[in-house]
């Protein structure tokens, strides 16, 4: 049996939600498509998304999350401009996948930078889940560069990253934002069956 005061609090939450929130979540769902369909117009939508998001977060006392859409929007303009060089040339910016070697580096160093950043904001008493927080930053900005750089595993470690993710926005009550990680995670899988798919294509 639901919790009515739970079932009161979702409504309520979606009733006052921001409509800056819906548009950037709107915007952020557009991106997940077209990247997987190896589009660089994904970029230009994640970088207002993006942009919105950071404002949002800044004003809700989430700097870490603020920060992380600030960086971002740095990574959409450079996803945006190699995938446009790229897209002017007879060879494309192709898919690689990595060797389990360079996953396990990449995990690795992911758990001792979010264990760090962890410390720092709980020394300082900046989050209230500061592992969950620190982890979602961390890997989130470690593999939006794989994403740029078209890594075919980018994808698997979102659907780690989004699941993670829909766990700390729910403590904070965005709501859209946890709907679109949802979409994120269907997406995610998606994404990585489609760019397997052009690997394959790629190296047969």
């Amino acid at each position: 049996m639901i919790d009515a005061d739970l079932t009161s609090t979702v409504i309520n939450a979606l009733l006052t939600m921001s409509g800056w929130e819906v548009i950037a979540s709107l915007l952020g769902i557009g991106y997940a498509i077209f990247a997987a369909r190896e589009s660089q117009w994904c970029w230009p939508l994640a970088f207002i998304s993006t942009l919105i998001y950071t404002l949002l977060f800044w004003e809700g006392q989430l700097p870490m999350q603020a920060l992380l859409n600030f960086y971002y929007m740095g990574m959409a303009i450079y996803g945006y401009l190699l995938w446009r060089k790229h897209g002017h040339t007879e060879d494309d910016l192709p898919i690689t996948s990595w060797a389990w070697s360079q996953q396990i580096l990449f995990l690795i160093t992911g758990a001792i930078l979010t264990i760090i950043t962890a410390y720092y904001l709980q020394a300082i008493n900046a989050s209230q889940s500061p592992y969950l927080d620190a982890g979602v930053t961390v890997f989130s900005v470690l593999n939006m560069i794989l994403m740029a750089k078209k890594i075919l595993q980018s994808w698997l470690y979102w659907i780690v990253i989004d699941t993670a993710a829909i766990t700390l926005y729910v403590q904070n009550g965005y709501y859209a934002t946890i709907v679109m990680f949802c979409v994120y995670l269907i997406l995610a899988v998606m994404g990585f069956i489609s760019w397997q798919k052009f690997y394959r294509q790629q190296t047969s």
